[in-house]
């Protein structure tokens, strides 16, 4: 069951937001008629989520660009500024992880990690910056319970996923005086996610073990973090900023929530 609300007319632009998670969020705003722009650096998942996204009806716009590319974003936020006017959302949700003892992790490996997840993040804010709706525009970061919990195995997706955390807070207390909300979503594990297969439960003894450990007792849909996601950008939300909000059945109050097997 999705939230009674209506984006009409809004201009909501995901980055990241032709699978998974990010492709979740951008479904459930074009549910809610807004006009959507996804941002993928693959031509062929921006295809297939256009063809998606626009099953419901509304405008839908499909980018390629890679976050990792400051230029390449600001194209992108361009383009879609030319067909829909100023960003009324803004979601940052590209990201990259893969498990690695920190004594076996190359430089390069460390450094893709954060060029995706923390680096990307600040290009996708950075350039949109002169695009938002002053004032009203609400920003969404996809990040993490790594930022705030040290995870083994993962030292490169907790040092990035932290300085989101960290970005999100920044950005919210300089950009609250043009009426711009800033905030950051911190999924738990989201069934049928590819991060969930490899991260979480690449076998039905693992996913039933990891979902023993979430005290709802189950993994997450992709409902749970559009939903909050649209919470977010309503008015519901206009006086929440700066936040880092978990969306993880209780996960973040145990201890072992997020141990790789």
């Amino acid at each position: 069951m999705r939230m009674d609300l209506d984006f009409s007319g809004r201009h909501v632009m995901v980055f990241g937001g032709t699978t998974g998670i990010n492709l979740g969020i951008a479904d459930c705003f074009a549910q809610r008629r807004g006009r959507v722009a996804v941002v993928s650096r693959k031509q062929e998942n921006v295809d297939a989520a256009v063809a998606q996204l626009s099953r419901h009806g509304g405008e839908v716009l499909g980018l390629v660009a890679d976050v990792r590319d400051p230029q390449a974003v600001q194209a992108a936020i361009e383009a879609s500024v030319a067909r829909f006017g100023a960003i009324d959302v803004l979601v940052s949700g590209a990201a990259g992880n893969f498990l690695a003892d920190a004594k076996d992790l190359s430089p390069n490996g460390f450094g893709v990690v954060v060029d995706i997840d923390l680096k990307g993040t600040f290009h996708v804010m950075r350039m949109a910056w002169p695009h938002l709706a002053k004032p009203g525009a609400s920003v969404i970061n996809i990040t993490a319970p790594q930022g705030q919990r040290p995870v083994r195995r993962q030292v490169h997706a907790c040092a990035a996923k932290a300085g989101v955390d960290q970005l999100t807070r920044v950005l919210a207390q300089e950009w609250g005086a043009e009426g711009i909300r800033v905030n950051a979503i911190s999924p738990g594990p989201i069934g049928d996610t590819e991060g969930v297969r490899r991260l979480v439960a690449n076998s039905p003894e693992s996913k039933k073990r990891a979902e023993a450990r979430i005290p709802l007792g189950r993994f997450g849909e992709l409902d749970d973090i559009g939903n909050l996601a649209m919470f977010l950008a309503s008015p519901f939300a206009g006086y929440l900023s700066g936040a880092i909000i978990p969306c993880d059945g209780g996960g973040t109050i145990e201890a072992d929530r997020y141990r790789p097997e």
